[in-house]
């Protein structure tokens, strides 16, 4: 009977670490990780490496490079995280320096100086999660338009709808005014609308 207790205070315990860890922010995770702590480091990790390694393939095009690309991320964020400033979301913040860390990629791969427009023309064939429509009938005609947006317009569609971000966050990220965001993501969505329905696909959600 002492073992089976034993057992069960043992799995209490760690349900209680498993629902802390969910509920310790990101910002309090950095503090820790300023602090040199490795637990906070492995669960800011697990919360989202998934989405940096997602947004680095986008610009990358190469599943080993945004694997290695991400990893240098969070070897950052270990090195550098007492200099988060709390002006944006942990979130933002990562994506910021994945979108440097890639185009500095992409730079020394064409071994020449590319901009950011420039590196955008890579087409995006990733699938944009767009509610509204039936994925598995869709999705091949969504890759297409967007991938014949703009290269401005489609790294709004890709910040707002496939990672979920608010104006001001796209804003911090880029680096231009919310006014041009609020600008090009009205133009985008025009396009694309256009383009969708020029290939039998109604509208787009609001």
């Amino acid at each position: 009977m002492p073992l089976m207790q034993n057992v069960v205070a043992i799995n209490a315990a760690a349900r209680q670490g498993i629902i802390a860890a969910q509920a310790t922010s990101d910002e309090m995770l950095l503090e820790s990780i300023a602090d040199g702590g490795r637990t906070a480091m492995h669960i800011l990790y697990s919360r989202h490496n998934v989405r940096v390694y997602r947004f680095i393939l986008r610009m990358v095009r190469d599943a080993s490079m945004a694997e290695d690309l991400t990893s240098q991320v969070f070897l950052d964020v270990w090195r550098t995280a007492s200099q988060f400033e709390g002006r944006s979301q942990v979130s933002t913040w990562l994506l910021s320096i994945a979108r440097f860390k890639a185009l500095t990629a992409l730079r020394q791969r064409r071994h020449e100086d590319i901009d950011q427009e420039e590196m955008l023309e890579i087409a995006d064939d990733a699938d944009t999660p767009e509610d509204s429509l039936d994925r598995s009938t869709t999705s091949a005609i969504l890759r297409a338009c967007v991938a014949k947006l703009s290269p401005a317009h489609r790294e709004i569609i890709n910040l707002v709808y496939y990672h979920e971000k608010s104006v001001e966050e796209v804003g911090a990220i880029i680096g231009i005014p919310q006014s041009t965001v609020k600008t090009r993501m009205f133009y985008a969505r025009k396009q694309l609308a256009e383009l969708l329905k020029g290939a039998g696909v109604d509208s787009l959600a609001a």
